[in-house]
Parts: structure tokens; C-alpha cells; sequence
């Protein structure tokens, strides 16, 4: 028999413990919110072989949805234009007369986890999730003929990687992991401003990768800071 009470007694505080639960979870209101976000983005690449390069600037703009469910936790689903890509870097070359950008534009769509803390007023957040993009165009912008480089006077050669100036893009769809951090400030509980800054590290490889490819690694790589406004729906 006490061995009984035992167990009617923990199924009693099981059962009052899963309805506080509830209740705790039923007083705090889910909250779906709309918005839009823009910024500037600096981005490179990482290539096997290694190519000499520096960061190149971009710009990024796009919408985005949040839904928060339960308190401190919730997703933040994004369609965002975005520019990445790489500069090449010819002054480690003791050439800085030439310049070489190539841009690579993409419509990207990020899912992430949304963790907040702080505030009805202020809040720190930190976004974490999986991000999926396709190139939609590529330009180049040189000062020289980067198709007959090798006839140039001057133009470094023989221990420098170049091979990648004149390949065309060959995959144009992109994956990789996103992660990013700032900061929200809430304006009349409906609008809020967000100031985020965010890493992303490519995983797709945008030249062929096999084992008769030059390159065997060829990802993109950039940090974004963008400034968003939400408005809550509900």
C-alpha cells in the first residue's frame, strides 16, 4: 500500500506540474511579425588552391517573416537579394597596377532558429540556421584582358593562382549555414527595429570539384550588417 500512495502521489504532482506547464505556456501570447531588412555585405571566398584576394563589398536587401511561439524562442524565414563574390588581391603580388572584382548575385532563403532575450523595450537575439541561394547573375570588373592574361607585361604568373579569372560559374545553386547577433528595439509593442550582424559560410562549391577540377574547393563566405523593421501582425 505505501508502496501505491508512492505512486499516486508522483502521478499527482506529474498531473499539477503539466497543467502549471499549460498554463504558464497558454499566458504567453504566440506573435507572427512582417518586415523588411537591407545592408551591406563583405564577402570572399575559399579556394583550394589558394588564391591571393580581400574582401569585396555588396549589398543585400529583402523580406522576412518571425513567428515566436513559445517565450525566448521562435523562426525567422527570409527571401533576401544579395550580392557576394571576391576581389583579387594583386599588391600581395607587388602588383597593385591591376584590379579584378567578380561579383555573384543570389536570391537566398535563410531558416533560422530565433533566440531573444531582454526586454518588452530592448532585446538581444541571436539567429542560427540553414541557408539555401541560386546565383541569379555574375559580372567582372577588371582593369585588364582577363582572358589573355598571359600575354600582359607584368602580370604575375607562375607562382600565382589565375585560373579562376576567366572559369565560368558552373554550379549556381548554393547551401550553406548562417549565423548571426544584435540587437531590438520594440516601439509600441507592434513595430520593432532590428540591427544584426551575420556570418555566413558557404558549403556548395560554385567551379566543378571533382578530382580532374583545378579547384577542389571554391565557397563563398561573407558578413552581412543590415538594419530590418517588423511590424507584428498578431
Amino acid at each position: 500500500m505505501t508502496f501505491k500512495r508512492h505512486i499516486l502521489s508522483a502521478i499527482l504532482v506529474l498531473a499539477l506540474g503539466g497543467c502549471f506547464t499549460a498554463k504558464a505556456q497558454r499566458e504567453y501570447s504566440p506573435n507572427f511579425a512582417i518586415g523588411g531588412r537591407a545592408g551591406v555585405t563583405m564577402s570572399k571566398m575559399s579556394f583550394s588552391p589558394e588564391v591571393h584576394q580581400k574582401f569585396t563589398n555588396g549589398l543585400t536587401f529583402g523580406l522576412a517573416a518571425r513567428y515566436t511561439e513559445e517565450k525566448y524562442f521562435g523562426l525567422i524565414g527570409e527571401i533576401n537579394f544579395t550580392q557576394r563574390g571576391w576581389a583579387e588581391n594583386f599588391a600581395e603580388d607587388d602588383a597593385p597596377q591591376f584590379s579584378y572584382t567578380r561579383t555573384l548575385t543570389y536570391i537566398q532563403i535563410p531558416l533560422m532558429t530565433h533566440i531573444y532575450f531582454g526586454s518588452n523595450k530592448c532585446r538581444g537575439f541571436i539567429n542560427l540556421g540553414p541557408e539555401v541561394g541560386f546565383m541569379i547573375g555574375s559580372s567582372i570588373d577588371a582593369n585588364f584582358d582577363y582572358k589573355n592574361y598571359g600575354s600582359i607585361q607584368g602580370f604575375p604568373q607562375g607562382y600565382r593562382t589565375n585560373e579562376q579569372l576567366c572559369m565560368d560559374i558552373q554550379n549556381k545553386f548554393d547551401y550553406g549555414i548562417a549565423a548571426g547577433a544584435g540587437v531590438e528595439l520594440i516601439i509600441k509593442r507592434r513595430h520593432s527595429f532590428f540591427l544584426e550582424g551575420r556570418y555566413y559560410y558557404g558549403l556548395g562549391n560554385i567551379f566543378k570539384d571533382s578530382k580532374r577540377d583545378f579547384f577542389s574547393a571554391s565557397r563563398g563566405m561573407s558578413i552581412e550588417v543590415t538594419l530590418a523593421y517588423m511590424f507584428r501582425v498578431r
